[in-house]
């Protein structure tokens, strides 16, 4: 009877202490691999490519302590400015194709330019 309570009760420690903790923590991410990191002072921005045919960008703070607006804004080549409504700091996806893609990200009242990339 005692065995049957101490597995009962390691069975359900263990369901509350399972994967789900510590993840609402993890940064943001897009999905595919990474092609480029955008450094600068306030952070950085990572560009991922899924296929050949989209691209992703999500900022990522230096320090997680500084809480600072960040908006990150990416267009292809001949296209309009898409952002993330939502979430603005990111992840933003945009169906570049073969495109290069210009990248603006804004941290408090500094902004970031990549200029074309990835052509």
């Amino acid at each position: 009877m005692a065995l049957a309570l101490a597995v009962l009760t390691t069975a359900g420690l263990l369901t509350l202490a399972g994967p789900g903790v510590g993840s609402a923590a993890a940064a943001p991410s897009c999905a595919g691999r990474k092609v480029r990191t955008l450094t600068f002072d306030a952070g950085s921005v990572r560009v991922y490519r899924k296929g050949s045919r989209y691209v992703c960008a999500v900022f990522v703070p230096r320090k997680e302590s500084q809480a600072r607006k960040a908006t990150v804004r990416i267009r292809a080549w001949g296209g309009r400015w898409a952002r993330n409504e939502k979430h603005p700091a990111g992840p933003v996806t945009v169906h570049a194709g073969r495109r290069g893609v210009w990248i603006n990200a804004r941290v408090g009242s500094r902004t970031y330019d990549s200029g074309w990339i990835l052509r």
